[in-house]
Formats: structure tokens, sequence, C-alpha cells
């Protein structure tokens, strides 16, 4: 965090086969050690995955699953006195779209299918029609906010 100037976002080039900027940005919570073609044959085989099984427009699924996914509100750790308290804020929109994102990669980690491809058609499924592991993290994340409201007037 600079104390001068605020650093500029970088601009996100559409991914190439459906020209979707969000869908580029999962491409890119999803790559890792910068191997971007692993990360984009995964993505892809997900949306054909969907396609396939559903019947319907995969960028569609995949723009609900995100929707459903993004946070509210969550809480944050803020010392009072020499105590913790976890007071909840307002997630700021980019901040709900990446957490939604990194929440879908991390569900899908965790499921048992044999491919990650497999894995991330039915996370994002399930995220799309409001469950799975994506959702039970918002919920819980929700609920943690929602227990501890009393301490929102520690608000920064």
């Amino acid at each position: 965090m600079p104390r001068r100037r605020e650093v500029p976002k970088r601009e996100i080039l559409p991914d190439p086969k459906f020209a979707n900027i969000d869908l580029a940005k999962f491409m890119n919570v999803l790559m890792m050690s910068g191997k971007k073609s692993v990360a984009e044959h995964i993505v892809y085989g997900a949306l054909e995955l969907i396609k396939t099984k559903s019947g319907k427009d995969p960028i569609e699924v995949f723009n609900q699953a995100v929707q459903n996914v993004k946070p509210v509100v969550e809480v944050k750790s803020r010392r009072v006195g020499g105590a913790n308290y976890q007071v909840p804020v307002e997630v700021r929109p980019v901040r709900r779209v990446a957490l939604s994102m990194r929440w879908i990669r991390e569900a899908a980690q965790k499921r048992g299918e044999k491919s990650m491809t497999q894995r991330l058609a039915g996370e994002l499924a399930e995220a799309a029609e409001g469950r799975g592991g994506a959702m039970k993290k918002r919920e819980e994340v929700h609920r943690m906010a929602e227990a501890n409201k009393a301490f929102s007037h520690y608000r920064f």
C-alpha cells in the first residue's frame, strides 16, 4: 500500500473463446505457476461439461455461480483496548468478485471427482443452484458477521 498515490488497476484482456473478462479473471485465479494454458484447458473443459450435462449456456451458469457466492459482509479483526474484536464490514465490489472466485476454486479442489475439470464443473453447477462448498463458505462468513453485529460500532 503506497503512501503517495493510488496504484492503477491492471487491464485484464478478455478470454479468447468467449471474450468474457470475468472468465479471464477466473482463469488467472485458477492458474498455478504461470501455466495459463493448463488453466484455460481446465476452465473450457468444465464449461463444456456443464453444457453437455445441463444443456444451459455455460457462461450464464458461470456468471450465476459467481453472483451467488459473492459475500455482502465479512468480519475483520480490530484491536480495541487490549482485546481483539471481529468487526463486521461491508465488502467492496472488487473484493466480492475476488473472494467468490477464490472460494469456488478452493471448494472445487476439495471435491472428490477424478480431474479438476470435473470438480470445477460440479462446483460451478452447484454454486449456480445455490448449494455446494463455496456457498457453504459464504453462509459461514455471513453467519460470523451476523453473530458479531454487536461490535459494528468499532467499524473503521
